[in-house]
């Protein structure tokens, strides 16, 4: 199944990527917050579908236009995952941009990330 390996690609990838370029990602609250709304047993199975695939996108080294490329290496990335969350909206919930500022707050300390 598409979400069992999506899930499984961000589960493993997600915070690995996000420690290395979380500096350099203007959408990183937005992307952490995507990540806790994927992984929230409430919210439901096709917002979650829709927001690991834009995860996905975010972890795997291959996309449109590759990371590295100075200014606009995550411009798809960003892209993709706005898209996302403009089509789930409804289920991106305060807790999980607070959660989220919380985890950045930690990366900035220094402090190890995991779920």
């Amino acid at each position: 199944m598409v979400l069992t390996s999506n899930e499984q690609t961000v589960r493993s990838g997600f915070w690995p990527k996000l420690g290395r370029v979380a500096a350099s990602v203007p959408f990183a609250e937005d992307a952490v917050a995507a990540y806790y709304c994927a992984f929230d047993r409430a919210t439901p199975l096709k917002a979650k579908g829709i927001l690991l695939g834009a995860l996905a996108y975010f972890v795997l080294p291959l996309d449109a236009i590759p990371d590295f490329a100075l200014g606009l290496g995550f411009t798809d990335d960003m892209a993709v995952l706005v898209a996302a969350i403009g089509m789930i909206r409804a289920h991106m919930k305060p807790a999980h941009y607070d959660r989220a500022r919380e985890t950045l707050a930690r990366l900035k300390r220094g402090e190890t990330l995991a779920d």
